[in-house]
């Protein structure tokens, strides 16, 4: 990532390109390099409070090429505390979509790795059926052994697609990514989280105005408390300190 394209949140180095920006780099931007596909990593709240007690999952986050802000939070206090604040929060969901209606133009073909099989499947049905022109070529669900890596990888390769969403949830998913990069052929490999599960329905999405004041994390602990509290309750603390005291200009 350009040093003048990106700022310091939260002690994370985080891309400052919009949405469209972003959409329009995995699309039509540089491809891979020699050594595997480019990472496109998420951060938000959760993960600014991860990074500080699994050491692993920081390297991990460092070696993404383009780290982007999946929280208003960061966006929000690196408008106050920066001179080049990140330009809009750019949610996974919302990249997900805005990057298979470019695909379908561009004709970039998708694989979908994660998930329960049901809302793999029923994630890949719909998106083919919203966007016409879109090329899933491949999919599995998210459950799966460290053995079986190779052979995913190998079934990634022969699918041919060009960028990877790879919903295993934070730290799986960047590990696998960073883990397997040089194994894959791919151009683009992407973080996404509970992506499909919101594309599905099986999770809802918080109002717009409530994603807008940086309150969505509120709505997701409200709607499925027993699996989300304890998670929100003991990082929030944590990723507003660390937001507050170190966010800065690269």
């Amino acid at each position: 990532m350009k040093r003048d394209a990106c700022v310091l949140v939260g002690g994370i180095v985080t891309s400052t390109l919009s949405s469209a920006e972003l959409c329009e780099m995995v699309v039509t931007g540089s491809a891979k390099d020699s050594h595997g596909p480019r990472l496109l990593f998420d951060i938000n709240g959760q993960g600014l409070a991860m990074s500080q007690w699994d050491s692993a999952y920081r390297a991990n986050l460092q070696a993404a090429e383009v780290v982007h802000a999946d929280g208003q939070p960061l966006v929000t206090v690196s408008r106050w505390l920066t001179k080049t604040p990140i330009a809009d929060r750019s949610a996974t969901t919302d990249l997900f979509i805005d990057v298979a209606a470019a695909a379908q133009l561009a004709g970039k073909s998708f694989y979908l790795l994660g998930g329960t099989e049901e809302v793999n499947a029923e994630c890949s049905r719909i998106m083919e059926s919203r966007f016409r022109g879109l090329k899933i070529v491949g999919r599995r669900n998210g459950y799966f052994r460290r053995e079986d890596e190779d052979h995913i990888c190998q079934e990634i390769n022969d699918s041919g697609a060009d960028i990877v969403w790879v919903g295993l949830g934070k730290p799986f998913e960047q590990a696998f990514c960073t883990r397997n990069k040089q194994k894959l052929c791919a151009n683009w490999l992407i973080t996404c989280g509970g992506c499909f599960n919101f594309v599905t329905g099986s999770y809802s999405r918080a109002p717009h105005w409530v994603q807008r004041v940086g309150l969505e994390w509120l709505h997701r602990m409200a709607t499925r408390p027993r699996q989300l509290a304890w998670r929100y309750l003991s990082t929030t603390p944590v990723a507003l300190y660390l937001l507050l005291t170190r966010t800065r200009e690269c």
